[in-house]
Parts: C-alpha cells; structure tokens; sequence
C-alpha cells in the first residue's frame, strides 16, 4: 500500500526526527531533549528485535538475513555488505512509520533514526528534522569505544582475522555515510557536524535553537 507524501507527513506531524550518520550523537541529544521536555524519545535501533519478531522473510528478507559468525557476517565483500546495512533500514522503515504514526497522536515523540535526505522529503519538514553527522573516516574505532556497543565489539573481535574485519567494516562504514554527508551537505536541511571539542550543551542548545523550543 502506498500513501502519498502529504498523508504521511500530516500523521507525523508531532513527530521531530533527530537523524544522521553513527557517533553524530543522535542518541544522546534524543534522550536528552526527551527528559528536559517531558517527550517521548523513540530510538529505532532499540526497536529491531521487536519488528524481526513481526517480519516476514518473503518482504524483509534483509532483515531476516543470518550469519554463523563473524567470519561470515565480516567476510562479505564491501559492496554486499553496505547493501545489506541499506535494505535492513529500508525494511524496517515500514514498522518504524506505523509506530510513529500510533505513538504520536496525542503527543511530542523524538525519533533517532537514520534517514536519507530522500527520505526526510518524504516523512517530514525542515522544521521538525536535524541532522547529526560525523566524520566518518574513524567511525568504527568511536562505535566500538561506545558502552553500549559492547556486543558489536566482541563480536568482530571473535573474527579469525580481526585486523581483515575491521579493515571491512571500516571501510563500509566510510564508504556509505561519506556520500550520506555529502547529500545532507548540499540539502535544504539543517546539520550539524560533531567535533573532537564539541559538548553535549552546545548540540542540544542548536538542536532546540533550530525547533524553536
């Protein structure tokens, strides 16, 4: 089924997206704005587990996607495994417009989540969407300092050739957010690009500057 533009913005209309590439601090700033302003923050990545268990093979076939190991989840070539990374939020994306669209009828919610620039024209305005980025050429280095990616960081140092792993998920990593930069670059909305002296305090203030909160 297919809803024209208008329609779904119009159902999202309580909804602010705080998008972006990985380590542009898009989950902290959601779960900061969320507590300061009594909203409801809606973390996409938190919600995979729960929209597999909904998912069908024969229409998410990305997201129903297994590997036996790491060898084999890093052992993919570079092109295959950005395709792959692509087609899982693209599939999920379904889930995440159906919840947004229950959750925010009677109130605020912040949704961190990874949208194109193809995709906010889509879903929502300038005024209710921000992007977070990052420069990517030390993304999975950040990623895996992260705490709450411990999981991640065991998991690719279970590979044989750790060193090989990491080289690909690097790579794929800088590969698909350069071009993503690049197009929220050039776009209409409004970025904002973390930096090694960047504080927490000074994104939420330019996130609530650009929201008019």
């Amino acid at each position: 089924m297919h809803f024209q533009d208008n329609v779904i913005k119009e159902y999202l209309k309580n909804v602010y997206f705080i998008s972006g590439t990985p380590c542009g601090g898009k989950t902290t700033a959601a779960r900061a704005l969320a507590k300061k302003h009594s909203f409801m923050a809606y973390h996409v990545d938190e919600q995979f587990a729960r929209h597999l268990g909904m998912s069908d093979p024969a229409f998410q076939p990305s997201m129903n996607t297994t590997f036996q190991d790491a060898d084999a989840f890093f052992g993919r070539a570079v092109e295959d495994y950005k395709r792959w990374l692509i087609d899982n939020t693209r599939e999920q994306l379904d889930f995440v417009l159906l919840d947004l669209i229950r959750l925010s009828q009677d109130r605020i919610v912040l949704c961190d989540c990874h949208l194109t620039v193809s995709e906010a024209n889509r879903l929502t305005e300038p005024s209710r969407i921000v992007f977070l980025i990052r420069d990517p050429a030390k993304l999975l280095e950040e990623y895996c300092r992260r705490p709450d990616h411990r999981g991640f960081r065991d998991y690719i140092n279970s590979a044989t050739h750790v060193e090989a792993a990491k080289a690909t998920c690097a790579r794929t990593l800088r590969e698909l957010n350069a071009g993503r930069i690049e197009d929220i670059k050039n776009s209409p909305y409004f970025w904002l690009e973390r930096q090694d002296g960047t504080t927490v305090e000074q994104t939420l203030q330019a996130i609530e500057g650009h929201f008019g909160w």
